[in-house]
């Protein structure tokens, strides 16, 4: 078996309470690691061509007011 599925089998394990901990714990680390790899992908300039995209877009008047 492998750590995956020792996690797995642990979580099942897990009261109402402890598991809602988890879910809360699990969000904020996949939040954080999201925002760790969005902010290196800014950073290696991975998100460039959907940004001039989008400022064309606004500036040719392709947008609308929400």
């Amino acid at each position: 078996m492998g750590k995956v599925e020792r996690i797995e089998q642990e979580i099942k394990t897990l009261s109402t309470e402890e598991l809602s901990a988890f879910r809360a714990w699990y969000a904020a680390f996949d939040s954080e690691a999201w925002d760790r790899q969005l902010e290196k992908d800014i950073a290696a300039g991975k998100l460039d061509a959907l940004a001039d995209q989008a400022l064309a877009s606004f500036s040719s008047g392709g947008c609308s007011k929400l």
